[in-house]
Parts: C-alpha cells; sequence; structure tokens
C-alpha cells in the first residue's frame, strides 16, 4: 500500500512537471511564431534565418538590407521585403530548381528590426520600440516609462505617413485613461512616431 502510494506520488510529480515544461515551451515560442506566421512582412534590417535541407553551405543567416534585397548563394539578389517568410521559402525553392533536385527550404525571422515606432519628448525612456504585436498609444506610452512630469499629457501627436504623406492623429492621455474618446488610442503602425511635448 505504501509503495503504491509513491508511485502514484511520483507519477503526480512527474505530470505536473510535463505541463509547466510544455507551457513553458510554449510561452518561449509566441514570439517566434509571430514573427513568422503567414502574416508577417519581411522589412529591410530584418535578420532571416535561411535554412537549405543538406546543402550547408547554402544555409546561413541574412540580413535584409534597406533596398529590401538578400544576397543568396546561387542566386545572387533576391527581393525579401514586401514577402512573408512562406513567399520567401517558395521563391528560393524555385530558384534553387535550376541547381538542386527538390529543394527543401526553411526560412525563420531571427530579428524582427523592421518593425519599430518611435516616442520622442517628454517620456521616462524616449527612443526606438520594436512591435512585436498589436499595440496601442496607451501601451506604447508605458513601455517608454510613462509620461515625465511636466508632459502636456492633453497635446500628444502621433505621425504616421500614409501614402507618402505625414498626417498628425491627436491623442488625449487624460481622456482616454478615464475611458472617454478611446477611438484616439489606436493600434500604432511600423514607422508611427509618438511626440509629448
Amino acid at each position: 500500500m505504501r509503495i503504491a502510494k509513491e508511485v502514484s506520488s511520483v507519477l503526480l510529480v512527474l505530470i505536473t512537471l510535463l505541463l509547466i515544461g510544455s507551457v513553458c515551451q510554449a510561452a518561449g515560442q509566441g514570439q517566434v511564431a509571430e514573427k513568422n506566421d503567414d502574416t508577417y512582412v519581411i522589412g529591410a534590417g530584418d535578420v532571416l534565418s535561411i535554412q537549405v535541407w543538406r546543402e550547408p553551405n547554402l544555409s546561413g543567416e541574412f540580413t535584409v538590407r534597406p533596398d529590401g534585397r538578400i544576397t543568396f548563394p546561387l542566386l545572387n539578389d533576391i527581393k525579401a521585403q514586401g514577402l512573408t517568410p512562406l513567399q520567401l521559402k517558395k521563391k528560393i525553392e524555385k530558384g534553387l530548381t535550376k541547381y538542386i533536385s527538390t529543394p527543401v527550404v526553411t526560412v525563420v525571422v531571427q530579428s524582427a528590426n523592421s518593425k519599430n515606432i518611435f516616442i520622442l519628448g517628454k517620456v521616462n525612456s524616449p527612443g526606438k520600440y520594436p512591435l512585436t504585436g498589436p499595440t496601442t498609444v496607451l501601451q506604447a506610452l508605458a513601455q517608454a516609462g510613462g509620461l515625465a512630469e511636466w508632459a502636456k499629457s492633453d497635446e500628444i501627436v502621433i505621425v504616421r505617413n500614409e501614402n507618402g504623406k505625414q498626417i498628425k492623429l491627436e491623442f488625449d492621455y487624460d481622456e482616454v485613461s478615464k475611458g472617454k474618446h478611446l477611438e484616439q488610442n489606436i493600434i500604432l503602425k511600423p514607422g508611427d512616431t509618438i511626440v509629448v511635448p
């Protein structure tokens, strides 16, 4: 009877550890999944890990240049900007069929450097911040450590480039934080700049 209790205690501990490990692994893969799903669009500055199965000389890390291209062995310059990892994978596989029968390619975004916002002015930590997922203005201001003591919280402006033109969107921190004018708490886009006077 005592042995049965010890065995069931050990089994319970093992099952608990397995569950905790699964949750931790899933949480750790969250950011990678965001950068490598079918919706992530590759941009200049992104670092890509491209692996060609059984071809170590063709595999490696590639940084997307400002012109949106990478230099890939055998294929020279390839446009990567504007494509998803899956689209780039198919493009490379198609190009490699001239040299390798049935190439198998994997494209993983190692570092998403092209999706940034900028927070300037009277915040506690101004600077460039990566967009790792949908982020509102309030969330971005929190990332920047909140507003500084003398910030004009009712005169915040979001500067955005749309169709080659700069537009300014007003943001009243006091009103939004009280639950009013929530339409001002927009989801930020790459390249947006929040200016806190």
